[in-house]
């Protein structure tokens, strides 16, 4: 039981350099993507590595000491499309049996640690139940996100009917596995005025086009910009906990970027870009050429402009020193927050545990209601409701009236007054192009960069992605949208990347978004623009549903609570190019009472 296999295949091993303990302990604290082992060159040389590929090891394979193996079960315990958790003593496996082969691979989601038994099993991949995530069950490698990283994965062997898996204690342990990349050799890194690629904005996007330039084998200089005077971090977690510090939130840690020759800029603003000359010029009059740019600058929240905005105390939440500020203010205050939409209904929820009163201000009827309609926005308004927060609806801000500059009071144009020691606003957000005007690269009325299923710009070597784009969504024939989301940011950063490499890469993904509140999660696959009706399965008052938007004939979004993993089946359906209709959604309604959803895979996909 303790032995590894008597003749491993040396590819299958990889050298991996730990952090030391404590430097492990303070990453693992946030749960987005720490404590990775670090694919390390064994012979110091920058010779690039494919990610199929492993590292030469110095022994043909691990000690025995090194490895644990066992039976895990029986070959006829497992279906084919099963999937089963099996311990191994140091840790856990995820066993999939898919057309008669059995994979071994790591059983929790790299992003935020979901058990991806509990997830869906389809095309070859394993979709993650809480954020959508995929990994490809041959390689373990993540083919679609959120998050960074992939998953181990363990050799299988079958002997005498029984199925053993053998495993590194290490990799065990870990549960997760950064991709093999490659070292900068660019002699002049860091000291000289041009770098081959350039990065403007170090959100999602920007920080997985430069991983996905290192996995690819490109080892020429890259340099990453950002407002931001922190390295890459998890700005959707901001506004779900606002107390959370900037080193919980990084994606990735210091020593990770130095690593890998990916050099950040903090605080520098570009303030012009010269795309015959391929220079950009920095607020503080430094210049940089480039040969390859992408843009990636995200949005800019939307502020108040009634009487009294200069008030102190009223924010928008950007960054984790705003959004920990709110936290120290609200303590025992009152609190409000103008919008509902996601980052305010966030917003709100975090407060109500810290504040004296939580109180929100919207001008529609009810929260969510363009995005997830009337009734499931009642829904959570009532949730809302029963922990204390109160609600002004239909109307807006009039005026923010201080006491000694300190924000006191806020008049709404109903003309109630509030009490208010400290505002959160968030009213939307705008692209943050506002730089590039002049520069020759297309922007639309809105301020948004077009850009074609590569994300090209109308100008050759400069791409954009993220918050500020509008590109073709393949499943909605090609209709041009802007998706403000995070797994989105991610997809389309490494859709440039690989098209700065000429890969031909096009994006494809399927939307998908969540919040929390409340300690509950909503999910949502799709693009629901324009719904013209909502069907619920489920039961909404005790919050445990799946609400299918629909446009014409056409399912386009599906949102759920406390119903996984609906969710990720239906981006899989979505994602294998089928069409959900109207009426099997009915039929199914109709016939099931018991919230089994075996229909949506059982056709075509």
């Amino acid at each position: 039981m303790g032995g590894c296999f008597s003749k491993p295949k040396p590819v299958e091993l990889k050298i991996e350099v730990v952090l030391p303990e404590k430097e492990r302990s303070k990453e693992e604290l946030s749960a987005s993507g720490k404590g990775s082992p670090r694919a390390y060159q064994g012979n110091g040389t920058a010779r690039h590595f494919h990610t199929e590929e492993r590292l030469p090891a110095p022994h043909p394979y691990p000690g025995p000491q090194d490895c644990v193996e066992a039976a895990v079960c029986h070959v006829k315990d497992l279906e084919n499309g099963q999937m089963r958790e099996v311990e191994l003593g140091w840790g856990k496996v995820l066993l999939v049996k898919d057309n008669g082969e059995f994979h071994a691979l790591g059983h929790k989601c790299p992003h935020y640690g979901a058990p991806l038994v509990k997830g869906v099993l389809s095309r070859g991949r394993v979709r993650c139940p809480w954020h959508g995530a995929c990994f490809n069950i041959n390689t373990g490698d993540l083919e679609d996100f959120p998050g960074l990283d992939s998953l181990h994965k363990f050799q299988v062997k079958i002997e005498k009917e029984k199925v053993y898996v053998r495993a590194s204690k290490q990799a065990l342990q870990l549960q997760r596995r950064t991709k093999v990349m490659a070292k900068c050799i660019s002699p002049s890194a860091g000291h000289s005025g041009s770098t081959n690629v350039l990065i403007v904005g170090a959100g999602a996007a920007g920080l997985v086009c430069a991983e996905t330039l290192r996995q690819e084998g490109f080892s020429d200089r890259i340099v990453l910009c950002t407002l931001d005077r922190h390295l890459p971090y998890d700005r959707p977690k901001l506004s779900k906990s606002l107390d959370a510090q900037p080193e919980q939130l990084a994606l990735r840690p210091k020593e990770f970027f130095r690593a890998y020759g990916i050099e950040v800029l903090t605080e520098a603003q570009v303030v012009t870009v010269d795309v015959r000359n391929k220079k950009v010029v920095f607020k503080d009059g430094f210049k940089l050429e480039y040969n390859k740019l992408l843009l990636a600058p995200g949005s800019s929240p939307k502020t108040l402009s009634c009487k009294g905005k200069e008030v102190e105390n009223v924010f928008t939440i950007r960054t984790p020193e705003d959004a920990n500020r709110v936290v120290r203010l609200a303590r025992g205050r009152n609190a409000i927050v103008v919008g509902a939409g996601f980052l305010g209904m966030e917003v709100a929820a975090y407060l109500t545990e810290k504040a004296h009163s939580v109180s929100v201000v919207e001008l529609e009827e009810t929260p969510f209601r363009r995005f997830l309609g009337e009734r499931v926005g009642r829904a959570l308004m009532k949730m809302f409701e029963n922990n204390g927060v109160k609600f002004y609806m239909q109307t807006e801000v009039l005026e923010l009236r201080a006491q000694e500059g300190k924000l006191k009071e806020v008049v709404l144009k109903s003309s109630k007054v509030i009490r208010a020691d400290v505002c959160v606003v968030g009213i939307g957000a705008v692209p943050a192009t506002g730089f590039l005007r002049q520069s020759g690269i297309g922007l639309d009325s809105r301020g948004f960069i077009p850009v074609n299923k590569m994300m090209q710009t109308n100008v050759p070597g400069v791409f954009a992605a993220g918050d500020v784009v509008t590109f073709p969504l393949a499943w909605r024939n090609n209709r041009k949208v802007n998706i403000p989301h995070w797994q989105m940011a991610h997809a389309q950063g490494r859709v440039a990347a690989q098209n700065m490499l000429a890969q031909e890469a096009e994006i494809s993904t399927v939307p998908y978004l969540w919040t929390a509140m409340f300690g509950k999660s909503l999910r949502y696959t799709g693009y629901g623009e324009g719904f013209d009706d909502v069907i619920i399965q489920g039961d909404l008052e005790e919050l445990k549903f799946v609400a299918f938007y629909t446009k014409g004939d056409e399912v386009i979004a599906v949102a759920s609570m406390n119903y996984d993993p609906i969710v990720s089946k239906v981006a899989e359906v979505l994602g294998s190019g089928r069409a959900i209709r109207k009426r099997e959604v009915e039929l199914f309604m109709l016939h099931s009472k018991t919230g089994d959803m075996s229909w949506l895979t059982g056709k075509g996909s």
